[in-house]
């Protein structure tokens, strides 16, 4: 099966799109949303009514957490707490029961589907490297053969074995049978590796092969709707430019 996985979508309508459109040019067999599909952008509601119209299932993301009333974010940076507050006000009464509904793991025999960290995964923990991905490895047992993570932002892709970690360099790659892999699948709407494209992923389960897939999108009219709004930080749209 070929699945599409994506996440951190972040209310950016005209990235989401073009995501959506590389995944179906792919011919995926079904789509996978990590979570965080508000938070930062300028569409919460069009996200929402795309992503539960097109994807198989959706992780909960921890900005999605925050909307929903189900963790405190009263720690956020002023800016992304004022996002937060704009989207849970905004949201349809469908999309909000849509996201207080979600859940925090999908497994699917040998794959797990989650936002952050697998290890106490309602902590929302960030894994961008080796190092804190070999803080899985005291749970080796409990991992699954394949982890897919969103949060970070990041491209990162790790293989593990019962005492050692190491980075996979590379786009796309094939899955040792004999290793354990956490892999982080970038953002969709929010990109922070300097390069301002989206990021969508696809995974082939039968032939055990991954890949990122990069692409361009309308970032002007992303950004312009930000910047149309006074309660959203413009920073939010200056950084779709730089990916950062």
């Amino acid at each position: 099966m070929r699945i599409g996985i994506f996440s951190d979508t972040h209310a950016n309508l005209e990235a989401l799109r073009a995501a959506l459109d590389v995944l179906e040019r792919q011919h995926v067999d079904k789509i996978v949303c990590l979570g965080d599909t508000v938070g930062y952008g300028a569409s919460p509601n069009e996200c929402c009514d795309l992503v539960r119209q097109r994807a198989a299932f959706t992780i909960l993301g921890n900005h999605d957490a925050a909307v929903s009333g189900r963790m405190d974010y009263s720690y956020y940076y002023d800016a992304a707490k004022q996002a937060l507050d704009l989207h849970a006000a905004m949201l349809t009464p469908e999309n909000m029961a849509w996201i207080k509904a979600l859940p925090y793991e999908v497994r699917e025999e040998e794959v797990s589907f989650c936002h952050g960290s697998p290890i106490n995964i309602k902590e929302f923990d960030y894994i961008f490297s080796p190092e804190q991905a070999a803080g899985c490895l005291d749970d080796w047992e409990a991992l699954a053969g394949v982890t897919f993570i969103g949060h970070s932002h990041l491209c990162k892709a790790f293989a593990l074995e019962p005492e050692s970690v190491f980075e996979v360099l590379t786009t796309k790659f094939l899955l040792r049978p004999n290793m354990k892999y956490i892999i982080s699948v970038g953002s969709v709407g929010q990109p922070r590796d300097y390069d301002n494209r989206a990021c969508c992923t696809v995974y082939d389960s039968l032939e055990r092969t991954f890949e990122f897939l990069r692409v361009g999108y309308d970032i002007d009219a992303a950004a312009d709707k930000i910047f149309s709004h006074r309660e959203l930080e413009r920073n939010f749209g200056n950084r779709l430019f730089f990916g950062v």
